[in-house]
């Protein structure tokens, strides 16, 4: 380490622990802190009184005071926000909740006090026997080309993995009634996941948390691109939080801002992870993150600068009373002597952590400190750019999939991926998932890099039923340096019944995205001492090689045209039919009803003046 890295860290854990070492001291220390705490000025917030007690008689024995003792609490709640600022001028925002809970729920004990940990996901948890659960919810995709790695990558839509536990006997069972609880919970249309979009990857998604085994017989996966994310998601994913939208950074989750951004993510992890570096005691993780991106354009500001207040239309007065820790990090790696952008209230609590490969610096605001507020009471960021200069880093990896043909009976599949790297070639894993009604021809899948056929070292297909799987593709390709290596497979679309058809069906058929996963080179070490205190945002997937880092990533979801009937025949039919009933029945039955009566013809002008004149005379007409 660094003389540089030293400092940082060493004012980084002298200005954190600060605050938690005053709460915990002796006696005199605590008195000192009560005479300071009635010095300071009164705020709005009710104080409970002590309630006055009779003085013993005099004479009579005093019995020692024996002191309170403190329950150790088994479960924490910790809040964080990171902010980036990107060279588009765009804001980065990350928010990170995370909820620990010492308890087990691999056993079958039925749980029944709950304090943080929310109760509906508790439930869930042990009623189908869940050992891991990742969701998320996507609207829009994230340019990578543009704002780099997300600290979380989602793809568009709706994503849904579960692993489940190896008492687990009828997997696809649970696996379904799982997807309607959690519709339920997070209002969305999980409901519509079945076997027509689920897969059993064999390599691609394994075990975040403690796991002893990797049987993927246990493993789930489903994606649903053309899901809609709006507010109804937003809400019961706020209810989750220990203090909801009342206090702490929820405040700033206001969905009129939030959905009017270019890039908004929201996910839910669940998984089992170590109390200890020993690994002897296990505890339940909850982290609820949410990604927004915020578009300089969108906005309607027209100049680079940016707060809270604008982003969120809210200001924060104070942390999450139930929160051990609460913070905000901002991302001033590309700004160490302030000449991109200017930062206030300026600060000077710096913080260093291995980010997707890279040692990134942070200013860090406490929010558990009450001089973060100031004076005001209220802490307002703002970020206001000096200069437009300055190239983001291209990502060593990045990917794209788009559809190639013309007609309605064949097309081609088209992935690119590229490896940025100049002169180091790493493996990738490549995750296919492709609905049955485009009936994949295996015997054309192609992989070339630099024009060269490259062979993947492992493939796994399962192929397709109609109506029953979709297809099922797992491949791992050698990826050489500074290169663009390409899959393509061809496939043919399927007629669909007509009841099969959406009401919409002219829009197309979604397809999800491809999942893309590797090891990328990288020069600083990721630590996996999850002991150690670090921003949450860097400790999510884990990394053992010094060399490398784990990273997944996400193509877009393809739109793809099936051959679709005309629905107005129907219409036509039916106009058809109206028009032969209504001449040809019409037209006989007025013959068959009609009587027919014989009508003398009437009399000329001449014989009726003639009639007249004799009427006059008194003669019998003619």
């Amino acid at each position: 380490m660094s003389q540089i890295d030293a400092r940082f860290d060493s004012q980084d854990a002298t200005l954190i622990n600060g605050h938690d070492a005053t709460t915990v001291n002796s006696p005199q220390t605590a008195a000192k802190t009560a005479e300071q705490t009635a010095e300071q000025p009164a705020v709005e917030e009710r104080q409970w009184e002590a309630t006055p007690q009779d003085s013993p008689e005099p004479g009579a024995e005093v019995p020692p005071e024996v002191p309170p003792v403190q329950p150790q609490l088994k479960d924490g709640f910790q809040e964080e926000l990171v902010i980036r600022p990107l060279h588009s001028g765009d804001i980065y925002a990350n928010f990170q909740f995370r909820t620990m809970w010492e308890t087990d729920f691999m056993r079958g004990n039925k749980v029944s006090h709950y304090r943080l940990f929310p109760k509906s996901l508790g439930q869930v948890i042990s009623k189908f026997s869940v050992r891991e659960l990742h969701i998320s919810f996507t609207q829009g995709y994230w340019r990578t080309m543009q704002w780099g790695q997300p600290f979380m990558p989602s793809p568009p839509g709706a994503e849904l993995w579960v692993w489940f536990q190896d008492s687990v006997t009828d997997v696809d069972g649970t696996w379904k009634e799982l997807t309607n609880v959690l519709s339920g919970i997070f209002c969305a249309s999980l409901n519509f996941i079945d076997s027509t979009n689920t897969v059993q990857p064999s390599a691609s998604f394994k075990p975040l948390g403690v796991a002893n085994e990797t049987d993927h017989r246990f493993l789930r996966y489903a994606t649903l691109p053309r899901e809609i994310v709006c507010t109804e998601n937003l809400t019961p994913w706020k209810k989750l939080l220990p203090c909801g939208s009342k206090a702490g950074l929820a405040v700033l989750l206001k969905s009129e801002k939030l959905f009017h951004s270019s890039f908004h993510s929201q996910t839910v992890h669940i998984r089992p992870v170590c109390q200890d570096w020993q690994c002897k005691t296990i505890s339940w993780e909850l982290r609820q993150t949410l990604n927004v991106v915020f578009d300089l354009h969108i906005s309607g500001q027209g100049k680079r600068e940016w707060s809270l207040f604008k982003m969120f239309s809210r200001t924060l007065t104070e942390a999450c009373p139930l929160a051990s820790s609460s913070k905000i990090y901002i991302d001033i790696t590309d700004n160490p002597q302030g000449e991109q952008f200017e930062l206030s209230p300026a600060t000077t609590l710096l913080s260093q952590a291995v980010v997707l490969g890279d040692r990134r610096t942070f200013s860090v605001y406490d929010l558990t400190q009450q001089n973060t507020f100031g004076n005001l009471r209220s802490l307002n960021l703002l970020i206001r750019w000096k200069s437009t200069e300055g190239e983001m880093l291209r990502p060593l990896l990045h990917a794209e999939r788009y559809v190639a043909g013309y007609g309605l009976q064949t097309g081609e599949i088209h992935t690119l991926m590229y490896n940025n790297h100049p002169y180091r070639s790493f493996p990738v894993l490549l995750l296919e998932s492709v609905p049955w009604y485009l009936r994949l021809y295996i015997h054309t899948l192609t992989v070339t890099s630099k024009g060269k056929e490259n062979k993947p070292s492992f493939i796994h297909y399962e192929p397709s039923k109609d109506r029953v799987r979709p297809h099922l593709l797992e491949m791992l390709i050698q990826l050489p340096p500074n290169s663009v290596t390409e899959v393509t497979v061809q496939f043919e679309r399927a007629l669909l019944k007509w009841t099969e058809y959406t009401p919409d069906p002219n829009h197309g058929y979604y397809v999800g995205s491809s999942v893309i996963s590797a090891l990328v080179p990288s020069i600083v070490a990721m630590d996996t001492n999850n002991t150690q205190e670090r921003p949450l945002f860097s400790s999510f997937f884990p990394c053992k090689m010094e060399s490398s880092y784990f990273v997944r990533i996400y193509t877009e979801p393809l739109l793809v045209n099936l051959p679709t009937p005309d629905f107005s025949m129907p219409y036509n039919v039916i106009c058809l039919t109206c028009t032969v009933v209504a001449v040809g029945y019409g037209s006989l039955y007025n013959l068959l009803t009609r009587s027919f009566q014989i009508e003398e013809p009437s009399p000329g002008l001449a014989k009726r003046i003639a009639n007249i004149i004799r009427k006059m005379r008194g003669v019998p007409p003619l």
